[in-house]
């Protein structure tokens, strides 16, 4: 049953991304089949399990969390920016720890890329439940300070969606 949920899913999704149907739109439909069906057949199941991914909720976190990325990436470019164009060029570059309480490993995954793409943060290395971040500006604080500040924005939609 979970299969067919996944196979119904993936084949929606396919067929948003073919939306302009044409004359010969059952080519586009028969095609869509098959990348659907050998992509189930051939590829290994998630970590955690796929059957997170035919939960609605998750879509609606996963589009809100679009949004929220794309706010904290244009933040950050104007930080950097002023920091470059600053005649001081007030930075305090370093690597900090920053921990987090994810658990599934492909939403760790998206927690570093999304730090990776703020601008002024660099994920260096993930170990257990610590990543390891270089930044442009460390402040002081204590771990679950900067933790909240550098990845705190993005890890509770995270949980939303992955866990």
């Amino acid at each position: 049953m979970k299969k067919l949920l996944f196979f119904i899913t993936l084949f929606i999704i396919w067929l948003f991304l073919t939306w302009p149907f044409s004359p010969f739109s059952f080519q586009d439909i028969g095609a869509g089949l098959v990348v659907v069906f050998l992509t189930l057949l051939f590829l290994k199941p998630l970590p955690g399990g796929s059957h997170k991914l035919v939960e609605g909720n998750r879509y609606y976190w996963g589009l809100v969390y679009i949004p929220v990325l794309l706010y904290y990436m244009v933040r950050a470019n104007f930080d950097v920016l002023y920091r470059v164009l600053h005649p001081d060029m007030p930075i305090n570059p370093g690597i900090v720890t920053v921990k987090t309480e994810l658990k599934d490993p492909i939403a760790r995954a998206i927690l570093c890329n999304s730090i990776t793409l703020t601008p002024g943060t660099l994920s260096v290395d993930i170990i257990e439940d610590k990543i390891y971040v270089h930044w442009i500006n460390i402040t002081e604080g204590s771990i679950d300070t900067i933790s909240q500040r550098i990845s705190g924005r993005f890890e509770e939609l995270l949980m939303r969606i992955f866990e």
